[in-house]
């Protein structure tokens, strides 16, 4: 979406816009924890986000890099800066090129600062010699593909401080085909208003959006308003001066300073604030929340689906995914990144697309092994393997093998029944608690457009025992209203259910539009999804030394328990899902993995040659068909 269209609603709708800018890190491992950041920061709800290019496109693969991920992983509309500095027609031609197959439809051109070791800026041969040159460049070559943004300078820049001759500039760049204003950061309001107020007596009517940079600390707050040559308002100077040597003192008082500037912004009629990061979330959070633009414990965006919708440029139209990847948005993504096209209202043959390869980057366990067992410490025992279960359902773990965030909101109406049955040795991977007619708006469950209605099944997923797999089945037989699929690593499957077509698990019913059923449950993607669950369990083990307990408990689980879906189609029961473990339960969770012995009501389960042989409510004919 045009980033001008996201300024124009936010005008109309009178409440302001933000953004945030990032820059491409120096290091690997830096470039990691910012993909991290940029995913936390997803929630606090930003218009756009833009990324910023080297001098002379030093660090163009990086940026391209970022867009793409920012756009198709994040789902964040995203904002390429494009330079004219020492850049060939050729270099340019190859950025926008990238940028348009990531699906980025927003570009700030711009003229930029030479490269470190050149005194004078020069245009090469056959490059360009300023941003006017190069709006029009990719106006008359994409037409109206990209939103094109330029730049502006309430202060004057490094080599023109003539503002009669900086707005005829700016004038020229937004009748060539700019459609949007960023300016450099500043901290003189006053200046800032009269400035604007200017750019609207020349003429120029395209939003203009400020360029605002909090407050980390006094030196680097110094550094950046002087190397920009901003003016420091005296009363910013005294509220800083004396705290000057306690960071956490000058962060919350120029939080302050930076969102009273903001408020005279927002009063002026400028409803769009632009925050340069400078890769960091905190200092500019806490401006948000001193705005009450976000709450203090950060707002999510307003869901289309229940699931993050990505932005890449063949999948804008995606509006069907499978549950399994919940809690994986980005494995998914790049599991499918190669597909031609996208499911979308009805979800149609699933069997026609094929799953990318487990060896891609991005679908592995994250972090390094020392990491990793950081986190989730060295388990000798099942106990230990279910109190780190517990422990992610308690938020006293961030992540686990099989989810990249921490457990949502949507768990709460759920978790007493989840701790349950972590703590009895069965091992919960996904759930969601059955909704019947929540209101589009609902701050936890709601998604959609306004007005509407959503509903949802309840939806289990775990790790089980082959011990009590039999008895779980025979339990979900007599409910005759619950389906399963089950599978172990080495591909014993079993379902009850009569197609492997989808059978949706979430769907909204909205004002003027057909019924929409954005999440399923269906076969084949289920036996992707078991190869890649497997794996991941499988790398948990690998972090651990070879012949170490831990390792052995894990490949233990990992090679002979099963893991098994169950859908409650009765989406107004809130509990049946759980009653079918009633009794179950695997004894000796301390004890050595020859000693574990699972239980059903205090009694041995039935054999497991019950589920190997011809089990009379499996339907292994389902998967014989998807997998021929």
């Amino acid at each position: 979406m045009h980033i001008s269209k996201k300024l124009a609603e936010a005008h109309a709708s009178g409440t302001p816009a933000f953004s945030f800018e990032f820059f491409p890190p120096k290091t690997s491992q830096g470039v990691q924890n910012l993909y991290d950041r940029m995913d936390r920061m997803h929630d606090l709800g930003p218009s756009f986000v833009d990324v910023t290019w080297g001098a002379g496109g030093s660090q163009s693969h990086l940026t391209c890099e970022m867009v793409h991920f920012a756009q198709t992983v994040v789902g964040l509309e995203t904002c390429m800066h494009l330079t004219c500095t020492d850049m060939a027609k050729e270099k340019v031609d190859n950025a926008l090129s990238e940028a348009y197959k990531a699906g980025c439809t927003n570009i700030l051109a711009l003229r930029g600062d030479p490269p470190r070791d050149t005194e004078k800026w020069q245009a090469i041969e056959g490059g360009f010699r300023y941003a006017l040159d190069l709006v029009k460049y990719i106006r008359a070559k994409y037409d109206d593909h990209f939103d094109i943004g330029v730049a502006g300078y309430p202060e004057g820049c490094d080599d023109q401080k003539d503002q009669d001759i900086l707005m005829a500039h700016l004038k020229e760049k937004v009748d060539a085909g700019g459609t949007f204003i960023v300016t450099q950061m500043f901290y003189d309001v006053d200046n800032f208003c009269a400035w604007v107020d200017r750019c609207r007596a020349e003429g120029i009517t395209v939003p203009i959006v400020p360029g605002i940079m909090p407050i980390q600390t006094h030196a680097a707050f110094l550094r950046r308003a002087n190397g920009m040559h901003c003016k420091i308002p005296q009363k910013w100077i005294d509220a800083l001066e004396p705290i000057k040597n306690d960071d956490a003192a000058v962060r919350e008082v120029g939080k302050g300073l930076v969102a009273e500037m903001c408020r005279r912004i927002i009063e002026h009629g400028v409803l769009a604030l632009h925050f340069y990061t400078m890769n960091l979330a905190q200092s500019t959070k806490m401006v948000l929340e001193e705005l009450d633009l976000v709450s203090r414990g950060g707002t999510p965006t307003k869901k289309a689906l229940p699931w993050r919708q990505s932005l890449g440029l063949s999948r804008r139209e995606e509006d069907v995914r499978p549950v399994f990847w919940k809690n994986r948005h980005k494995s998914y993504v790049a599991r499918t990144q190669d597909w031609d096209e996208f499911p979308n209202g009805r979800w149609g043959d699933s069997r026609s697309p094929a799953f990318g390869e487990l060896d891609a980057y991005g679908i592995g366990l994250k972090g390094t092994n020392e990491q990793n067992i950081k986190t989730w410490g060295k388990p000798e025992s099942l106990r230990d393997i279910s109190d780190i279960f517990v422990r992610f359902l308690q938020n006293d773990l961030k992540t686990l093998p099989w989810s990249e965030a921490p457990v949502t909101d949507e768990a709460q109406a759920i978790k007493n029944e989840l701790i349950d049955l972590n703590r009895r040795g069965l091992l919960t991977i996904t759930s969601q608690p059955s909704v019947n007619g929540a209101k589009s708006s609902d701050p936890v469950h709601g998604w959609g457009p306004p007005g509407g209605y959503v509903y949802q099944k309840a939806y289990l997923e775990l790790l089980i025992s082959p011990a009590l797999i039999t008895e779980l089945i025979d339990r979900i037989d007599r409910t005759q209203t619950m389906t399963f699929h089950a599978v172990d690593k080495a591909g014993d499957a079993r379902t009850n259910s009569n197609s492997d077509g989808p059978n949706a698990v979430t769907w909204g019913v909205f004002p003027g539009k057909e019924i929409v059923q954005p999440t399923i449950v269906e076969t084949v993607s289920f036996l992707a999804w078991k190869d890649e669950a497997f794996r991941l369990g499988t790398d948990w083990a690998n972090c651990h030394p070879a012949g170490s307990p831990s390792r052995k408990l894990i490949d233990y689980i990992m090679n002979n328990w099963y893991l098994i879906n169950i859908v409650d189609n009765d989406f107004h029961s809130t509990r049946g899902i759980f009653d079918l473990f009633e009794g179950l339960q695997v004894n000796n969770l301390d004890g050595p993995l020859e000693g574990i012995e699972p239980t059903v009501n205090g009694h041995s389960p039935k054999p497991i040659t019950e589920l190997n042989g011809n089990h009379k409510v499996t339907n292994a004919k389902v998967f014989e068909e998807v997998l021929n």
